[in-house]
């Protein structure tokens, strides 16, 4: 391989918030798994949570001696409409599961097969687009099924029908105790992670952040408060927009919302389309692909909004805490986890509690700078990529141990 100056992050360069000891630590559990090749297999390469983990955390991987591949399925609009629909049953919404979409589904999962050679030590499988690819492969070694979806009611025909590929995986990684479910698979928990050296989530400076907001137009002359997430129902775009109608009633402030349209979500544009009649001079709508952006409104906004509905886990969340922000959270899933409520940020249950957490926190400088303090300390801790890193080693230890126990 031709050698360049390119650098990607290593374990070592998180000593600065882990310690040595748990640099050594990891480099210890690494080493033994060096022979190992795997693979991530999931939908997009962008846009979401899970591609923004899979870029950071495969280059760790090999960063470390362990040879990752990340691999991405293809499918027509209509296999991407249907995936859409399955994620939003897994939330519990109701679904026309009928013989037609499942035909569809599993035919463009076989295509993806004949395309991907998967012959690895391990294979790890995000959420349910690529699901039934177990199918078509003769294991080498375990496969893992990795769903990175708020699994609180799943709709039961539709979970029913995905348990006869479920079912053969070796392992289930859910991100919160309460989205196990009724199954003889293993399942253990994972929950999320950043990179805190991503160009979305390191340090800018005063002149960085500004660029980027001028760039967009983005007015700095009232205090901001942000939602950026996917432009997704599940998200409360609108319930956002209704809830700073009535803070600024008490308190003035522009309201920005940026979200991406993700390859595999058909639904991104109509959601944002639905939304343009609410723009204002102080409502500004943005569907933008820029990381950069994101960190610089992250870092510059008054107040971080995350009113989800539902929420797998919600590394917008993880993100803006990182950087001392004052969050406000949708009380729902991962949410939860990441915001003790009145500490480190604020949880919402309405539209009228979300504004009156608006208005707190724009009239007190003081409070929103010690939850942002908390709020940073809180990722520091538990939210680093080295954390989930570690955790996948000890799960690919505990599989190789089972492995050579059971061909002795």
């Amino acid at each position: 391989m031709m050698k360049t100056n390119h650098k990607i992050s290593q374990v070592e360069d998180y000593e600065q918030y882990i310690g040595s000891e748990a640099v050594d630590r990891i480099r210890r559990k690494a080493q033994p798994l060096s022979d190992l090749h795997i693979v991530h297999v999931n939908s997009t390469y962008y846009g979401g949570g899970v591609a923004e983990i899979m870029s950071s955390l495969v280059l760790l991987f090999n960063s470390l001696g362990i040879k990752t591949g990340w691999r991405i399925i293809q499918g027509s609009p209509s296999f991407f409409s249907i995936t859409k629909k399955i994620h939003n049953a897994l939330q519990g919404s109701d679904i026309n599961l009928t013989q037609l979409k499942k035909e569809i589904y599993e035919t463009v999962i076989y295509e993806n097969s004949i395309r991907n050679h998967l012959d690895h030590d391990m294979v790890i499988i995000h959420d349910p687009q690529p699901l039934p690819m177990i199918n078509h492969f003769r294991k080498r070694g375990p496969w893992i099924w990795r769903c990175h979806i708020d699994m609180t009611e799943p709709n039961q025909e539709l979970w029913n029908y995905l348990m006869q590929f479920i079912e053969k995986y070796d392992a289930v990684i859910f991100s919160l105790d309460e989205y196990k479910q009724k199954m003889n698979t293993p399942q253990v928990l994972f929950q999320p992670a950043i990179d805190p050296f991503t160009i979305k989530n390191k340090e800018l400076t005063q002149d960085e952040i500004m660029e980027r907001l001028d760039h967009y137009d983005i007015p700095t002359d009232l205090p901001i408060v942000a939602q950026i997430s996917r432009f997704d129902p599940w998200k409360d775009p609108r319930g956002v927009i209704d809830a700073f109608k009535i803070a600024r009633k008490e308190v003035d402030a522009t309201l920005v919302l940026v979200g991406n349209v993700a390859t595999d979500d058909p639904e991104g544009n109509k959601v944002y389309e639905s939304l343009l009649d609410c723009k204002e001079d102080r409502i500004i709508l943005l569907s933008y692909q820029d990381s950069a952006l994101v960190n610089a409104l992250q870092r510059k906004a008054a107040v971080i909004v995350q009113k989800s509905i539902r929420e797998g886990f919600g590394l917008t969340v993880t993100e803006a805490m990182w950087k001392g922000a004052a969050v406000i959270g949708g009380n729902v899933g991962g949410i939860r986890y990441q915001i003790e409520d009145g500490k480190n940020g604020f949880l919402v249950s309405s539209v009228q509690e979300a504004a009156e957490r608006m208005v707190t926190l724009l009239k007190d400088d003081q409070l929103r700078k010690n939850m942002g303090i908390a709020a940073k300390e809180s990722v520091t801790q538990k939210y680093l990529l080295t954390r989930l890193l570690e955790q996948y080693l000890d799960m690919f230890h505990s599989f190789e141990t089972a492995y050579r126990l059971s061909s002795d």
